[in-house]
């Protein structure tokens, strides 16, 4: 197994977005990589990376079994392929800015999870704001959530030292409970405050889409139901108090948000949860009531 970074990028409807995330990864200074891109849509991608002049021996194509199965079952089938020491994930619409992979090979060799601050931008490439922005350092599986609030696919990962699978069964947050799986082995992850990875902020998530509040309501309630059972087993016996108290911190801003939303529209979901958090860790560090 090499020392290599394999990227996995689920594929749905992707068509008018996965040229520059490809383009991404091919602009990395980074070279040791393989990328493998999974259509969950029948689509013949290669066909059109092809026509786009995006043809690389380092990419593989896959096919996830099925037609709109999931980002977790594509990205699932994506990781049962690789071959290679480290793994990243890379959604079809989001992108990686040029040193994301050297930044990440280079402190997997010495932690085995390693995430990056994050540009939230629109569809049209439009920065909205920055998250976990600042100075590189480890973070306890405790307070990694505090630091990277936004989502959790700007991680790598050391197949050999962790690993995990995506959770079909979860409508949303897919991403933490794969992150939370990792930390099973690992007690502390190393974060690079650099945003080497653009996060597209869908319409659904940009303006409170219908049901969209609800889901991410439930899939974090499930999360803390599990967090709670002590489904996880973390190898940082204080990892349950942290990370409960984002998502209990986080559930109660997303029942809030719909009519902050509607006073203030336009609001990021980030911005309305970000003062809450600073509150329940000052609150947690003076030992107030929270």
């Amino acid at each position: 197994m090499s020392e290599a970074i394999s990227i996995v990028m689920p594929a749905f409807r992707a068509e008018d977005v996965i040229v520059d995330a490809v383009k991404s990864v091919l602009g990395q200074s980074f070279a040791d990589w393989r990328l493998i891109v999974v259509a969950d849509d029948g689509a013949d991608y290669e066909l059109l990376l092809g026509r786009a002049g995006l043809n690389d021996g380092r990419i593989r194509y896959i096919d996830s079994g099925g037609v709109g199965t999931g980002a977790s079952r594509a990205r699932n089938a994506g990781l049962g392929v690789i071959d290679t020491a480290y793994a990243a994930v890379l959604d079809a619409d989001d992108r990686f800015q040029p040193e994301k992979l050297a930044r990440l090979v280079g402190a997997l060799a010495e932690t085995p999870i390693v995430s990056t601050a994050i540009t939230d931008v629109t569809p049209a490439g439009k920065p909205l704001r920055t998250v976990g922005v600042g100075a590189d350092r480890l973070l306890t599986a405790g307070a990694h959530k505090f630091v990277n609030f936004s989502m959790d696919s700007m991680i790598g990962w050391d197949r050999r030292r962790v690993d995990g699978r995506y959770d079909p069964t979860l409508p949303n947050m897919n991403d933490l409970d794969f992150l939370l799986q990792l930390y099973r082995t690992s007690a502390a992850s190393f974060h690079i405050g650099t945003p080497l990875h653009d996060y597209v902020k869908q319409p659904a998530s940009l303006s409170n889409g219908e049901g969209f509040t609800d889901r991410m309501i439930a899939a974090k309630t499930t999360l803390l139901e599990r967090l709670t059972r002590g489904d996880y087993g973390f190898a940082d016996p204080t990892a349950a108090e942290g990370l409960g108290r984002f998502l209990e911190t986080s559930l109660a801003a997303e029942r809030s948000y719909p009519a902050a939303l509607a006073a203030q529209p336009g609001l990021l979901f980030e911005d309305h949860l970000e003062p809450r958090l600073r509150a329940a860790a000052t609150s947690a560090s003076t030992g107030t009531a929270g």
